[in-house]
């Protein structure tokens, strides 16, 4: 049976897998944050948020791994399981977000987790989410397709159905809708998974976060010494604001992180260095901006 001891090393090993492998890309370390909650705090916790800023590569990011528990389900946990609603919980993962200085290489999320809802004198009830996504300023099909693929194949082992469901639900997950746009070019979003056994959960779970690497550093290689201009800068700079709505208007995990009390910098770690707003702006017809817009971010099947 799966328990939370085995979930810590797991993701306590990835987070530090994962931030070796990015220095190595940047040239530049990581700062490794620990954190712990005073013992009369509401929410008790700790964690480790690694965080990059000024790199050669990436311009900020964060890797986060963090451990909390409290006396009741925050509603951005409870409104999806209502039975739940007023057990104590102990949550753990790793979540990640990566702005590139380089325009050309796409923004990046990543982010798995397990969760653990507590009543006494009932059995506990355990789940698994996860997921990732790209937010390419400029579109290369065959970034996206490569992502995809990733994607696809870490979820094979599970079943057939796993990747066009968690491809659908991450299309549906990170839309604006206020904005009646995509955030990215999607990949795959899944929570509340306990199916068919806790084990296999957490072992699909393990594959995705397993997977990162493979997905987005080839990318980032490819792109990270492309040249470009002010003007790419300030359309990576304007899409960001696109990014900023999301996390603090809709994205769940930020809402869960702050309900819940959470360490606010970890939690807003997601956050671009620099973003711009702009006033009903609209790219030049046919450009690559344009082209971002009209052949990338509406939803498609890029296998």
């Amino acid at each position: 049976m799966t328990n939370p001891n085995q979930l810590y090393d797991y993701f306590t090993n990835l987070q530090n897998a994962i931030v070796s492998e990015l220095e190595a890309a940047d040239g530049q370390s990581f700062r490794r944050d620990a954190w712990k909650k005073e013992a009369d705090a509401p929410l008790q916790g700790h964690g480790i948020t690694a965080i990059i800023e000024g790199g050669n590569v990436f311009e900020r990011g964060g890797v986060a791994f963090s451990r909390v528990s409290g006396a009741s389900l925050p509603p951005s946990a409870s409104q999806h399981r209502p039975e739940l609603a007023g057990r104590g919980f102990d949550a753990m993962g790793v979540s990640l977000v990566l702005h590139p200085c380089n325009p050309f290489v796409p923004t990046v999320h990543m982010n798995v987790r397990g969760l653990v809802a507590k009543k006494e004198g009932e059995a506990d009830v355990m789940w698994f989410g996860g997921g990732m996504d790209l937010t390419p300023y400029y579109g290369f099909i065959d970034d996206c397709v490569h992502f995809h693929q990733t994607c696809h194949d870490a979820l094979a082992p599970f079943g057939s159905d796993k990747y066009p469901t968690f491809k659908k639900w991450c299309d549906e997950y990170f839309y604006l809708k206020h904005r009646g746009e995509a955030r990215g070019i999607g990949g795959v979003f899944f929570d509340d998974q306990s199916a068919p056994d806790i084990e296999t959960a957490f072992a699909m779970t393990q594959s995705v976060g397993n997977a990162f690497l493979k997905a987005y550093v080839p990318i980032v290689e490819k792109h990270r010494n492309d040249i470009y201009t002010d003007a790419h800068k300030n359309w990576q700079n304007y899409r960001r604001g696109r990014y900023v709505e999301f996390n603090l208007v809709l994205d769940r995990g930020t809402h869960f992180g702050l309900q819940s009390g959470g360490r606010t910098e970890s939690i807003l770690m997601s956050m671009p260095p620099v973003a711009n707003w702009a006033y009903q702006y609209t790219p030049d017809a046919n450009s690559e901006e344009a082209r971002l817009l009209t052949d990338f971010l509406p939803i498609r099947d890029w296998l």
